[in-house]
């Protein structure tokens, strides 16, 4: 059987859904891997690099000759329609913002995979591209602040005085918040930490923060996760979060709800609140945004309401893409893992009995497997039908 690694196109995305190292792994397991040419440069792998490793170098990939396609982005529509019936595929789906390429995919008789619906149990862990890449999301945005605030974020000591260290305050303590809290204590800031999740406040202590306790209700859902809170309960958050967001000199807001708009933590007027020169990332910028105003892969200077200066606002926009040597690394390593556990003596067969594997399956033999997305198609296809007839009246 034959898979296959494409060459990421979309702007700004510069990771790889393979290695040299996990194309050893499929190929030990009895698969041909064909590779389009330049699909690794970005991260640090040429050509010759995958020849060596065993693959095969293609100027472009036939979709419709490979059994199993690895993708790091979501496919479009057309691209789900050119892979072969019965073939399966490996990589990031956003199946609750990618309708359409969910709807082909199920259309065609693909059996495809989304990372993001790895189950949350330790026998997956090895799966996990969604922890994977926020670790380095977690990382690189601490990076981002450092370099546009204009101090140290560590404590000095020197003949001509006292530097003291800056504040970083993190919102969400996800594996991008606990990364973040890390980093920056790592650079030498003083950091606290809120997250709405009480089992976190353990999390950001080994990380080195303080846990900032707010009188809020516990919102913790299965596997982990955050959920959403009411509309009563977000603007209290929002007003006990203030005074600490104008002591910070950086926020950092990671604060992320699976298939949902991310949820809004920090107003203008919160943003306005800080000092001046203080510095706000936001790393849910992508998917709503945790800040008020913030735009993917944009600086905004919001003026303070002193009117002394601004505030930096920095919508974080493929922050796993802008380290993508180890990003990759880490994601080739889900992808090729998950492929380990559907193969068995060079056939891919997944077993739907394994709950890793079921857990994971977006769609299979012509039909939407996760409940959720395949609900989503169901409405979107009413709104239609109302639409339609709405206007044959």
């Amino acid at each position: 059987m034959k898979a296959g690694i494409v060459r990421e196109t979309l702007d700004g995305e510069r990771r790889v859904a393979a290695t040299p190292e996990t194309v050893k792994q499929l190929t030990a397991l009895g698969l041909d891997v064909e590779i389009e040419s330049g699909a690794g440069v970005a991260s640090g792998h040429g050509d010759d690099d995958y020849r060596q490793a065993g693959a095969a170098v293609v100027q472009s990939l036939e979709l419709g000759s490979v059994d199993v396609y690895c993708h790091v982005r979501p496919m479009d529509p057309s691209t789900a329609g050119a892979l072969r019936r019965g073939s399966v595929t490996v990589g990031l789906g956003s199946p609750s913002s990618e309708l359409p390429t969910v709807r082909a995919l199920a259309a065609g008789g693909i059996t495809s995979f989304a990372l993001e619906l790895v189950p949350r149990i330790s026998r997956a862990q090895s799966l996990d591209a969604l922890t994977s890449q926020a670790l380095v999301a977690g990382y690189r945005c601490v990076l981002e602040a450092a370099i546009r605030l204009p101090r140290f974020f560590p404590l000095y000591m020197t003949a001509a005085g006292t530097i003291p260290p800056a504040r970083v305050l993190v919102l969400g303590a996800g594996v991008a918040g606990l990364q973040a809290i890390g980093t920056a204590k790592r650079l030498g800031a003083r950091v606290s930490a809120n997250d709405i999740r009480p089992a976190s406040a353990d999390e950001v202590a080994s990380m080195g923060g303080t846990f900032i306790k707010l009188d809020l209700e516990t919102a913790e859902a299965s596997g982990g996760y955050a959920r959403e809170l009411s509309a009563d309960r977000g603007a209290l958050q929002r007003a006990l979060l203030t005074p600490h967001v104008a002591q910070a000199d950086v926020l950092i807001t990671t604060a992320a709800v699976p298939g949902r708009r991310a949820p809004m933590l920090v107003t203008r007027d919160m943003v306005q609140g800080m000092r001046p020169g203080s510095v706000v990332v936001d790393l849910a910028a992508e998917s709503g945004g945790n800040v008020e105003g913030s735009i993917p892969g944009q600086d905004i200077h919001i003026p303070t309401g002193d009117g002394q200066g601004s505030v930096t606002l920095v919508g974080i926009k493929d922050p796993a893409s802008a380290m993508p040597a180890d990003a990759s690394r880490l994601f080739a390593k889900n992808v090729a893992n998950l492929i380990a556990l559907i193969t068995r003596d060079g056939t891919v067969a997944p077993d739907f009995g394994d709950e890793v594997v079921a857990g994971t399956c977006l769609t299979h033999d012509g039909e939407v497997r996760h409940a959720p997305t395949a609900e989503a198609l169901a409405a979107l296809a009413g709104e239609s039908t109302h639409t339609g007839s709405e206007g044959a009246r």
